[in-house]
């Protein structure tokens, strides 16, 4: 998956300072105007989108960017990738305070709470609901409607989301004498591993991520953070448990965690060459694992994640949001990049393209994917889990709480004389220090 950990607006103070001290970019000198926007010679609007991660997920932004372009002649967006989520956000929050950030921007759900409520977006719920008729809110698929928004207001609209899924390679497990479907839950992915184990494979690679963390926690019934926000309970007998299970996995041989810099590449390298027969890894990477399967001549379907008390998955990915300080329009220009970006039209090219979920729901009963389904079912399974779809957190300080998840998970799952509850109980108290800020 791709990295989840947020960065927070006073995390970045010094990136701010060093941005307004140096110098922009050939783009930003090319163009004047206002720090969104700007006219270009032939009285277009050009509005900046700063987009993250790459591979073919750039690439069909770059082909939709290029189709919109192409579509009309009021409005130019120039794209600008800035790497990760992590580098994205933090070179936004710098450039709004020098005062040019782009128009619009990749947003990763789990900061939306931080970006709205320092004033940064644009409210999009009177925009939404004058362009109802156009826009449909309601066709966008409930269970990704949760975090965008925020304190009652629309933020954010969903464009290429995701929840992690359970990937196989089938014949691996066909080989290994095991049933192709894959295990449905934790007590069978422990036998499956074992005898994967035993014919001389890996059963699983995997880092140690928060992402993957939220799901078994809401496998097993509980919740990350209180209800409001306020105060840590990943340290509950539910929150240690999938803790407790990865430790056991990994004392056994039946996981192998990657730690490091490149930990989810090494993982994802694992996966590639068949030495591990199972992955969890985003929707979002459908496409691109489809590829590898076929070129190195292996069978691969995706499944739900293993239940625990029950299924249960985070979203993840992006939503489209517009920074504030725009005149009127600029804004509508920028808004009207939005609704073309995430028009039925688009969501089933990019869930085509890429592995995204289909954000809408006429995208997702259209017959021409419904017809696709029949031919790569892989892609369909990420849809039907949304029904088991939870939120996650929109804390202010959920980035510096990730982090302080990860690091308790780590030390408990790597080292043997580390309890899990006593990692999650000290990671806990220095949540709640947090939170209380």
């Amino acid at each position: 998956m791709f990295k989840k950990k947020l960065v927070s607006i006073l995390a970045v103070s010094s990136i701010i300072m060093l941005s307004a001290c140096g110098t922009g970019g050939a783009g930003d000198k090319a163009v004047s105007g206002s720090a969104n926007t700007a006219s270009s010679p032939q009285g277009k609007i050009v509005i900046k989108y700063w987009t993250a991660n790459g591979g073919k997920i750039e690439e069909a932004k770059q082909n939709l960017v290029k189709k919109f372009n192409e579509s009309q002649n009021k409005i130019e967006v120039q794209q600008a990738n800035q790497g990760n989520y992590d580098d994205l956000h933090a070179k936004v929050q710098a450039a709004f305070a020098a005062g040019n950030a782009p128009a619009v921007f990749d947003l990763e759900i789990a900061s939306t709470g931080i970006f709205a409520r320092s004033g940064m977006l644009v409210d999009l719920t009177p925009l939404a609901a004058r362009d109802e008729a156009q826009v449909n809110i309601k066709d966008f698929n409930p269970g990704l409607m949760g975090n965008a928004y925020i304190d009652g207001k629309l933020y954010g609209i969903p464009f290429m989301r995701s929840t992690p899924i359970f990937y196989k390679n089938v014949t691996m497990l066909k080989d290994a004498g095991l049933d192709p479907a894959g295990p449905k839950n934790w007590k069978e992915l422990e036998e499956y591993s074992r005898v994967l184990k035993a014919k001389g494979k890996t059963p699983m690679t995997m880092a140690v991520g928060v992402w993957e963390y939220e799901a078994l926690v809401a496998q097993s019934g509980g919740k990350v953070l209180s209800e409001d926000g306020k105060k840590a309970t990943f340290n509950s007998p539910e929150g240690v448990a999938p803790v407790e299970f990865w430790k056991k996995m990994s004392d056994d041989g039946l996981i192998k965690f990657t730690v490091g810099k490149t930990a989810g590449a090494d993982a994802e390298k694992d996966w590639t060459n068949q030495i591990s027969a199972f992955k969890i890894g985003s929707t979002a990477g459908v496409s691109a694992s489809l590829e590898v399967a076929k070129g190195n001549n292996f069978v691969m379907a995706t499944d739900f994640m293993p239940a625990n008390k029950s299924y249960g998955v985070p979203t993840g990915g992006c939503q489209l949001a517009i920074t504030s300080k725009q005149n009127d329009a600029e804004k509508e220009a920028t808004w009207e990049f939005v609704k073309f970006m995430t028009s039925k039209e688009n969501t089933i090219y990019q869930h085509k393209y890429v592995g995204y979920l289909p954000n809408r729901l006429s995208a997702l009963q259209s017959e021409e994917l419904q017809n696709y389904y029949k031919e790569f079912p892989q892609y369909k399974v990420a849809s039907d889990q949304l029904q088991y779809a939870v939120l996650r957190p929109n804390a202010n300080a959920y980035a510096e709480v990730s982090k302080t998840i990860i690091d308790a998970m780590t030390k408990a799952i790597l080292e043997k004389d580390v309890k899990p509850q006593d990692a999650m109980n000290e990671a806990a108290e220095k949540a709640n220090k947090l939170l209380s800020k």
